[in-house]
C-alpha cells in the first residue's frame, strides 16, 4: 500500500517537474483533479481551451475590422451607423443557438463591433 502512495506521489512530482512553472504549485492544486492521470486530461483540455479562446479572439477581431468597413460605407452612403434590424436578426440568431447568454454574448459582439449606442 505505501509503495502505491509513492508511486503516485513520484508520478504527480514528475509531471509537476515537466509543467510550467505555477508557483510551486502541483498539478493537481492546478486542476483540482485527484489524480496525476485527472490532472493531465484537465491540463490537456486546458489547453485545447486557451487555443480555442486564441481563435475566437482572432475572429472577433475579424468581426470587428469587417463591422468597420460596413459602418464606414453605410455612413458615407448617408445612412445611420447602426441598423437595428440587422442587429435584432443578430440577437436572434445568438439566442436561438445558444439559449438566452447567446442574446447576452450578442449583445456583447454587438457593441465591441460598433460602440456603444
Amino acid at each position: 500500500m505505501t509503495a502505491t502512495a509513492t508511486d503516485k506521489t513520484t508520478s504527480v512530482t514528475t509531471a509537476t517537474s515537466a509543467a510550467p512553472s505555477t508557483g510551486g504549485a502541483t498539478a493537481a492544486e492546478r486542476t483540482g483533479a485527484r489524480t496525476p492521470e485527472a490532472a493531465d486530461l484537465i491540463s490537456n483540455a486546458r489547453e485545447r481551451i486557451d487555443a480555442l479562446d486564441d481563435r475566437i479572439i482572432g475572429l472577433i477581431q475579424e468581426r470587428m475590422a469587417v463591422s468597420a468597413v460596413i459602418q464606414k460605407e453605410r455612413i458615407a452612403s448617408g445612412g445611420r451607423r447602426v441598423n437595428l434590424a440587422r442587429e435584432m436578426e443578430i440577437l436572434t440568431h445568438y439566442r436561438e443557438a445558444l439559449g438566452k447568454p447567446g442574446t447576452a454574448l450578442a449583445m456583447t459582439l454587438l457593441e465591441l463591433c460598433r460602440g456603444k449606442i
